[in-house]
């Protein structure tokens, strides 16, 4: 029996460009919850920023994994916090400084963004709700940072050549690519896979108990780590090979069929 469902947001189960997560697709999450299953997001997001593509409806958030894992909600409570290390970060920043087109962002209390370095119209381009009230700074702020992001100008090719850029240069910390135009900062070795294994044990439940949904890079470590894990469609052809099973594209709400079965009990997968 599944006793844990967790899936990426952007592109998963919110199609480009929309701003909450279908109805259907929450119906589905509100079915699983009936059935006593655990199921949230596992998102690149911080939790503010989660809470209202699900129509700003908290129940949907109390299990997840935000910005990556580094922090893991269970039941509504924050069990687990990571933080980035600031020389690590100021030592990004030299680097986007060198680069065109390329800014850094960081997060106060996972709400607030401050842009360290890059232009506004390219964090606009980016991701566009992370623009829309920034605060600006000249260098690293000093607070603890739970999630900083690289913004690029350009295509998902140039996104890959500016993470292959940062992987050489910053070796202190970790990146991945979730979407173009925008890298994860990560600490090295740590994703969304460790959040699982945190929530696991918090639970006294085993991965096979797990299904995980993902299209992108940093979701790859929880799909690997995960034995029923899941691309959708429109996945990039590095998670697809990579996923267990596959389904229907995000625009078709795959993921939410899926999750009725497993809520009904059934194992709607495959191939």
């Amino acid at each position: 029996m599944i006793k844990l469902i967790l899936t990426d947001v952007d592109q998963t189960i919110l199609p480009k460009g929309d701003k909450v997560v279908p109805a259907r697709t929450l119906a589905a999450l509100d079915a699983a919850l009936a059935a006593g299953i655990h199921v949230g997001p596992a998102s690149g997001r911080a939790l503010p920023g989660i809470i209202p593509t699900f129509g700003g409806e908290a129940r949907y958030v109390q299990t997840a994994l935000a910005t990556n894992g580094m922090q893991v909600y269970l039941d509504g409570e924050l069990i687990h916090e990571e933080h980035l290390d600031r020389d690590g970060l100021v030592h990004v920043v030299e680097v986007a400084r060198t680069l065109e087109g390329v800014g850094v962002i960081c997060f106060e209390d996972s709400s607030i963004v401050h842009i360290v370095c890059g232009e506004l119209d390219d964090l606009a381009t980016s991701f566009p709700a992370y623009a829309a009230d920034p605060r600006f700074d000249d260098e690293v702020p000093a607070f603890p940072i739970v999630k900083s992001n690289i913004f690029v100008r350009g295509d998902m090719e140039r996104t890959a050549e500016v993470l292959e850029i940062f992987k050489r240069e910053v070796p202190e910390l970790g990146f991945n690519l979730p979407l173009a135009g925008f890298l994860n900062v990560t600490p090295v070795g740590y994703s969304k896979a460790n959040g699982i294994d945190i929530m696991c044990d918090a639970l006294g439940i085993d991965l096979s108990e797990v299904v995980v949904f993902g299209d992108g890079g940093n979701d790859i470590e929880m799909l690997e780590h995960v034995p029923n894990s899941v691309a959708v469609a429109n996945a990039t052809p590095e998670v697809t090979r990579i996923a267990c099973w596959h389904i229907g594209s995000c625009a078709d709400e795959a993921v939410a069929d899926a999750i009725f079965a497993l809520a009904e009990g059934a194992f709607p997968f495959t191939e």
